[in-house]
């Protein structure tokens, strides 16, 4: 159910669209309409100049007091059939021709002797507005004063077709507008339909099928690199959803053998009356499946705090080849037995946790000494000759390790070889730690494996 105020994308392209066209339209309707206007009074100008320069030239022909009376005849037949057109002729305040019904107001007839052919706007009694220009012009009779001149015409039939013209602009802004949004809606829904495709295609995403993933071939280009995100976090997700599953499956194989052995032999204990040694072994041997249990519990806490960046190094000088050497001591015992050379060279020291980096190379030594074969050798190098990192290696010969397999080696309980059972011999939890350590003091780990020869890497920066 789609949240209330939240709009689609659908919605506000088609809004959009419909808002731009009713611009547009609105903006170019304003500017058609002040276009006809000015065209409809250069018309008017045009008239009005042609009708003023008629009086002027039939003023000025005039030559006798004679030809003065009958000019008003002259200028009515001049004027018959000009709808709309209004004349008058002034002279010493006395009108001496003027068409029928023809008002002009006293505005226009004192600005005739001021500048001429500024036209005036006026609204006669009927509410009709008519448009006028003034202007004095002088006769052929000497002694005669210039008389005063006014035309104008009527602006209804201009008003008339203006409101025409609006009312057709809006009908046509508002089927404009309506049509531009369905066309919008229209592209929208199309523009938007790989999108849902997406969507769809998503949604049939499940934890049983993280293999699918988005074809992005068949979509716009502005969305393929939304299906390519999404398809590496797919490949993400799928990657982390099996290791998950891993983990989930080799903890509960790690679990149960200890509290299988718990169980039994707690059970085959009470099963009849012991001892008070046989007890006291009984308990001795439960307490070291606690213990393992413990650690088992302790190294996943570890890991939990790394992975949520929870693990904050105590930073010191700690020198990388006494660390070494001191860790020696506690393997010297296993490794004459197996009768394995054990050997350290090379030395370089950085800040970090003392404990913290023991506790990784221990880990790398275990490993070493426990997949070393008899008559083996391990070999400890620490080199600072890069200058801004140590490379602190651990070498020992031994079996080659696939190279599928190097990538997941510190994963969590990853076993190179799945069917053996490593009880007695750690929770396949100590690479994953020692990798853990490394990246919490800005480092890495790495693992290379080839010609017998296997070798586990520890990377910090100085």
């Amino acid at each position: 159910m789609r949240p209330i105020g939240r709009k689609s994308i659908t919605f506000r392209l088609t809004l959009l669209f419909a808002s731009v066209s009713m611009t547009v339209l609105l903006l170019l309707g304003l500017l058609i309409g002040s276009l006809v206007e000015r065209h409809f009074e250069e018309l008017d100008m045009e008239l009005l100049d042609g009708k003023l320069e008629l009086l002027r030239h039939a003023l000025e022909r005039t030559r006798s007091d004679r030809e003065l009376e009958t000019l008003p005849r002259q200028l009515e037949d001049a004027f018959v059939g000009h709808h709309g057109l209004a004349v008058v002729v002034l002279t010493r305040g006395q009108t001496l021709y003027s068409t029928k019904g023809a008002k002009f107001p006293e505005e226009l007839l004192a600005r005739a002797r001021g500048k001429p052919l500024r036209p005036t706007l006026w609204t006669d009694p009927e509410n009709r507005r008519h448009r006028g220009i003034s202007a004095e012009v002088p006769t052929g009779i000497k002694g005669v004063a210039p008389m005063v001149v006014a035309v104008s015409t009527d602006l209804s039939h201009h008003e008339h077709f203006m409101h025409s013209f609006r009312a057709a602009l809006w009908t046509v802004m508002g089927l404009a507008a309506l049509l531009t949004g369905f066309l919008g809606w229209v592209a929208a829904r199309r523009g938007l339909a790989p999108l849902r495709d997406i969507s769809r295609r998503a949604a049939g995403i499940t934890a049983n099928r993280l293999d699918q993933r988005l074809s992005a071939a068949s979509i716009p280009v502005e969305l393929a690199e939304v299906a390519e995100t999404l398809n590496e976090m797919l490949a993400r997700l799928e990657e982390s959803f099996h290791r998950l599953s891993d983990f989930s499956s080799d903890l509960a194989h790690e679990l149960r053998t200890p509290v299988s052995n718990l169980l039994t032999q707690t059970q085959v204990t009470l099963s009849r009356t012991r001892t008070l040694d046989e007890y006291r072994d009984v308990l001795a041997s439960n307490a070291e499946e606690f213990e393992r249990l413990s650690r088992m519990i302790a190294d996943m806490l570890f890991l939990a705090k790394s992975d949520n960046g929870l693990i904050i190094p105590h930073r010191e000088r700690v020198d990388l080849a006494a660390e070494v050497n001191s860790l020696f001591e506690f393997y010297e015992a296993l490794v004459e037995e197996k009768d394995v050379t054990l050997t350290c060279s090379g030395s370089g020291s950085v800040f970090g946790d003392r404990l913290m980096l023991r506790r990784a190379v221990n880990n790398l030594l275990s490993n070493a000494v426990r997949h070393t074969p008899e008559g083996g050798r391990i070999a400890v190098r620490v080199d600072d000759s890069d200058g801004s990192n140590i490379v602190l290696s651990v070498e020992n010969t031994g079996k080659t390790i696939a190279r599928e397999h190097l990538p997941r080696l510190f994963d969590r309980f990853y076993r190179v070889d799945a069917s053996r059972q490593h009880f007695g011999e750690g929770a396949g939890l100590g690479l994953a730690i020692t990798r853990s350590i490394a990246q919490a003091h800005g480092g890495e780990a790495y693992a290379r494996s080839e010609d017998g020869v296997t070798i586990f890497e520890i990377r910090l920066p100085v």
